[in-house]
Order: C-alpha cells, then structure tokens, then sequence
C-alpha cells in the first residue's frame, strides 16, 4: 500500500520495499446484478499463476508494479488518492517463497499484525477470521488494527483485512485497509463486519497460466 503501514511495516522480514512505477495491470469483468454493477472479477498474472478475486465497486486502481520478486497492486475509491483516502485495495506476490519450509499463510499474515503492533504497539488490535483452505489452497485470514495509526500522524486509525495464499510456487495477499476516527486505545475488532468484506471479495482463486492464453484469461474467469 502506498503510504500505509503495510509498506513501512508489513513485510520487512519477508520483502523489501516496492517503488510504485510500471504497468501490470489486472484485466476485469462485470458482475451485476439486475442492473447494478456490484463487482467485477479482477484476473491478473502474478509469477507462476492468475489471481482472481472479486474487485468491488467503486474502486480504482491507482498503481500496480512489478520490481524483481514482489508485485503490488493498490486501489482506492472513486474520488480518493495516494496520500488521501479511506479505503485501500491491496494485492501482493511473492515469489518464490512457497519454497521455504519454515513459512506458511499463518505465520506470513502473522508478520503482517506483527508490523502494526510494532507502529501502535499501545493502540493494536487483531483478529484471526479463518485458517481454513481459500479454493483449495493453503491460506489465513485475519485483521489487525492500529488506534492511532502512524502513516497519518495519528489522524486516523487504520484497520485492515489480510488474506494470504499459498500458491505453487508463490506467495500471495489480498488486503482491504479502512481508516476511520483515531483510538487511543486498542479497537474492538468487528468480526461480522470483516468477514463480511472478506466474502465480497471471493471468490479468491489461484488458476494455473495457460500458455498462450491472453486477457481476459477465460480459463480463470469460467474456472469453479
């Protein structure tokens, strides 16, 4: 995420920091119903594998790079920028790292909250929501909190959704960043709300590459 804790914070046992430059953008397709858009199932090629989960409505895409072994796509609401905004989109690769026998989704989303705790170690929360397979892949899901969060001098608070996915040879993430009014003290975590945020944005899929398969990548979009 641009800014956030995530980038200062998140992954520095794991990654390094990303520059936000470059095209690799993600091809999507509308989801509807009746009338009104409520999604569009976003794929992108990230390494060895398609990502594909559900971008929700009213999103923007604001910046998506690829440097070396780490990709990172961000976006934002309609109306809302880099430096400004309430709610982040962020999804993330890894590459390489699902050959690390000592890593796993848990211990990945673990260093993620362990990165928040570390900036607002009086005001941090977090949660696990789910440690079961995501489309039958290794992955966890939990959020963590800031009260007081750093990336906006204590402004606003930010809380974020984090899933993680093992892939075959790759690691992934998908992220969903609120900041909201700023807490002292540590926020109690809004289950219900979260894994409500966490179904919209499924399915999260991981499908192989077929070669000389283009956008929009029709054997993921149809895929089960």
């Amino acid at each position: 995420m641009l800014k956030t804790i995530f980038v200062g914070f998140a992954v520095l046992s794991i990654l390094t920091p990303l520059a936000h430059a470059g095209s690799d953008n993600p091809k999507q397709t509308a989801e509807t119903s009746g009338q009104q858009v409520l999604s569009v199932k976003s794929v992108t090629p990230i390494f060895s594998q398609l990502l594909s989960f559900s971008f929700p409505h009213g999103f923007k895409t604001i910046a998506a790079n690829t440097r070396g072994s780490q990709y990172i796509q961000e976006a934002v609401l309609n109306g809302e920028y880099e430096n400004n905004w309430t709610q982040m989109l962020t999804i993330t690769g890894a590459k390489g790292l699902a050959a690390k026998p000592n890593l796993s989704p848990r211990i990945f989303a673990e260093s993620i909250a362990d990165g928040f705790k570390r900036a607002c170690p009086k005001s941090f929360s977090a949660s696990t929501l789910s440690a079961e397979k995501i489309s039958g892949h290794d992955g966890f899901v939990a959020v963590a909190s800031c009260g007081t969060s750093p990336s906006t001098a204590g402004q606003t608070s930010e809380t974020a959704l984090i899933a993680v996915i093992k892939g075959e040879n790759d690691y992934y993430t998908v992220q969903w960043a609120e900041r909201t009014m700023p807490s002292s003290t540590p926020m109690a975590i809004d289950r219900t709300k979260w894994m409500e945020r966490f179904k919209r944005l499924g399915p999260i899929k991981l499908c192989p590459k077929i070669p000389g398969e283009t956008a929009p990548y029709p054997s993921c979009v149809g895929a089960k």
